[in-house]
């Protein structure tokens, strides 16, 4: 089961926008990365969420979209996201969040596909533009966005060939992620 949840967690770009996420969606996301591990237990992580039109319309154009494909310049009107996470770090808790952002992100990531949602974790983010338009204090750092939504999108993952890791659409507009083999990884790999 929890396999399941990582195979159909992927980098969603495309949505289906009429499908809206609930405060409750959005909430109960929060409260699994609430319970993740933090560094030192700091918990120095916070977000901004929304699922109001109007604001994900300032977010949206505040975000870059899929950099290895070069002639897409993101989701169109009727495929964008439903919802946005910002996730923030306040530094007056703490100026190092060590690698609790990405165990958050997981957890929230995981929660929304098991609620049938996907998601895309953007880091190529126009930060000062974005933090004008949230009028965030300055003790709150934009760390990423997290684009949410109901995939309206294949995402299939397949092994890499002639070590080419770059993510790719076919003329079906199937989106093909390239994945290294566990042998690759493993260093003592034993079969």
């Amino acid at each position: 089961m929890l396999k399941e949840l990582f195979l159909k967690n992927r980098s969603y770009r495309r949505f289906d926008q009429k499908v809206k996420l609930s405060d409750l969606d959005l909430t109960d996301m929060i409260n699994a990365a609430r319970l993740s591990a933090s560094g030192r237990n700091a918990q120095s992580l916070k977000y901004i969420l929304s699922n109001e039109e109007s604001l994900n319309k300032l977010i949206f154009p505040t975000l870059a979209w899929a950099g290895y494909l070069k002639d897409w310049d993101g989701p169109t009107e009727g495929e964008q996201p439903a919802a946005y996470i910002i996730q923030l770090n306040d530094k007056n808790l703490s100026n190092n969040y060590y690698c609790d952002d990405g165990i958050a992100i997981q957890s929230i990531l995981l929660t929304a596909v098991e609620k049938g949602f996907g998601g895309c974790i953007i880091a190529s983010v126009k930060k000062d533009t974005l933090s004008a338009i949230l009028n965030l204090p300055e003790n709150l750092e934009i760390l990423h966005v997290i684009a949410l939504g109901k995939p309206s999108e294949k995402v299939v993952i397949e092994d890499i060939k002639d070590n080419d890791i770059k993510y790719w659409r076919d003329e079906n507009n199937v989106h093909h992620v390239p994945k290294r083999k566990i042998e690759d990884l493993i260093v003592n790999f034993r079969s």
